[in-house]
């Protein structure tokens, strides 16, 4: 993809957000009434937004979704095989085109073989094609959607530690990562960041835990300021001062971070910067932690247009991820006509 369209930003207006629904055959088995309960506040804030919610599920699941869904939702449900339910690795990302947006996928490798990940490697070609309106370009290239964010003028983030993991892609240097991104994606500047990583992260720290961008040439950064004597205090102020060298022009909002641990006192990576804009809101994680209130705080100051909507996602973190890593926003003028009708009727099942 080259010419003047790339990647859409995120605050692009968006017709659906894709999620895949938690089973008792995924990691969230010992949590799973926990996570379900998040997955249908986040459905719900969706609804709220104006945008559809399209769920992907195992057929033996449509019955107890529906029950669960409240009659006002508007929710497709899209039956098929997965791995896990992390869509914003896997799922397409879209491309601005002029008639119809461009839905392109790269290759996924479960964050460079770290787990299986053959399903989930499929779903694009398998089960979401037939819902857009021009086919699912794709690259052999191993990225995920998580590992990149892109502001309103082309300009890319990325960093260093996901993108050199060799069980990615082996032979490739930041410079050919640069290329296969303007190319595929049409980014007109890409930025690399050597800092930054938090612990318990499988993904090698992705972007979407440390540096997002606002519409109003912001960053949103996940800083360390209120932790002097945290593990991660020297790198995350180490990519503050990075943002401030790369992108002197933006204005930098810090996240406070919360300390959060598992039973067998690992190390949670619990983020506030992996939030999710959906039309006219942001949808904030929160963990029930006394830095909440601060985060919800520094969100509304980054988002001063935008409904600030805090979601419990204190059950997510157990399995190392957060709100915008399940999901993963379709902009308008991407999908077809039948999915937008049948978006508009309640719960329904989409017959790909």
């Amino acid at each position: 993809m080259t010419g003047s369209t790339s990647l859409l930003p995120e605050w692009t207006d968006v017709d659906a957000i894709l999620l895949a629904w938690p089973h008792e055959n995924t990691d969230w088995a010992p949590w799973l009434d926990d996570v379900r309960r998040t997955y249908l506040s986040l459905i719900a804030a969706v609804n709220a937004s104006g945008a559809g919610v399209i769920l992907l599920c195992r057929l033996q699941d449509k019955q107890t979704i529906t029950s669960l869904l409240g009659s006002d939702a508007r929710v497709l449900l899209v039956c098929g095989e997965y791995n896990d339910t992390w869509m914003r690795d896997y799922a397409f990302l879209t491309v601005a085109a002029d008639d119809a947006n461009q839905p392109v996928e790269f290759s996924f490798n479960g964050w460079g073989e770290k787990f299986n990940a053959i399903k989930d490697n499929q779903v694009n070609q398998r089960y979401l094609a037939a819902l857009c309106e021009r086919p699912i370009a794709t690259s052999s290239v191993v990225a995920e959607g998580g590992a990149l964010e892109i502001d309103g003028q082309g300009h890319l983030l990325s960093t260093a530690q996901c993108l050199l993991n060799p069980r990615r892609n082996v032979d490739m240097t930041l410079e050919d990562y640069e290329t296969v991104f303007k190319k595929v994606l049409g980014a007109t500047k890409v930025t690399i960041f050597k800092n930054g990583h938090l612990e318990g992260d499988d993904t090698d720290g992705h972007i979407d835990t440390l540096v997002r961008f606002t519409p109003q040439q912001g960053l949103v950064i996940q800083a360390a300021d209120n932790r002097p004597d945290d593990s991660h205090f020297a790198g995350l102020s180490a990519l503050c001062r990075e943002c401030s060298e790369e992108l002197p022009e933006h204005n930098q909002f810090r996240l406070p971070l919360p300390a959060m641990y598992n039973e067998e006192n690992d190390r949670l990576p619990a983020s506030y910067a992996n939030f999710l804009i959906c039309n006219e809101s942001v949808m904030v994680p929160i963990y029930g932690q006394p830095e909440d209130e601060t985060a919800l705080a520094v969100m509304a100051d980054a988002f001063p247009q935008h409904q600030i909507v805090p979601v419990d996602c204190a059950p997510l973190i157990q399995q190392f991820g957060s709100l915008h890593c399940i999901s993963m926003q379709i902009p308008r003028h991407t999908l077809n006509r039948r999915v937008l009708s049948q978006l508009q009727q309640g719960v329904s099942v989409y017959d790909v």
